[in-house]
């Protein structure tokens, strides 16, 4: 396990996933706890990129339960179908929103955030168990760039679940 992050400054987006790829690689190498792996995940996410916010939610019944997290306080509990979370989890899709203040149904957990990537994670019998959510507080911020890289991060959870 790693003992600390390697971040370039003046990368772009790209490089930057590429430097920190196989650091969050390393960092849960060897570790079976869901919980300590997640977390490490989300701090490694949050100060590689700097969002406002990055976390998973736990596919618990009809609704997602807050898991770890790195940011500002987060809603605690959101129903299936509602919010972007929500949505990604009932269509079982991956959604990026350039403005979340244009998405129906956005749930405002925190008015600091401006866009938003939302990605399902998949359990071994194929059902989403996860959600992982990051928030920025710039308007567009995400795109295809993150959309792959951070499904490839998604790769490494899954086996996990």
């Amino acid at each position: 396990m790693a003992e600390e992050l390697i971040i370039t400054n003046n990368l772009s987006k790209e490089e930057k996933y590429k430097e920190l790829y196989p650091q969050i690689f390393a960092l849960i190498q060897g570790e079976d706890d869901l919980i300590a792996s997640l977390s490490n995940i989300m701090s490694a996410l949050k100060y590689g990129f700097g969002w406002l916010w990055v976390g998973v939610y736990f596919v618990k019944g009809k609704e997602l339960v807050l898991g770890p997290f790195q940011g500002p306080i987060a809603c605690t509990r959101i129903q299936l179908g509602r919010g972007v979370s929500g949505t990604a989890w009932h269509k079982e899709e991956i959604i990026i929103v350039p403005d979340v203040n244009e998405f129906p149904d956005h749930i405002i957990c925190n008015a600091a955030s401006k866009s938003e990537i939302v990605l399902p994670i998949l359990n071994k019998e194929g059902e989403v168990a996860l959600i992982l959510d990051v928030d920025s507080d710039k308007l567009n911020d995400f795109d295809e760039i993150d959309k792959e890289y951070l499904s490839k991060i998604v790769q490494l959870i899954e086996p996990l679940l």
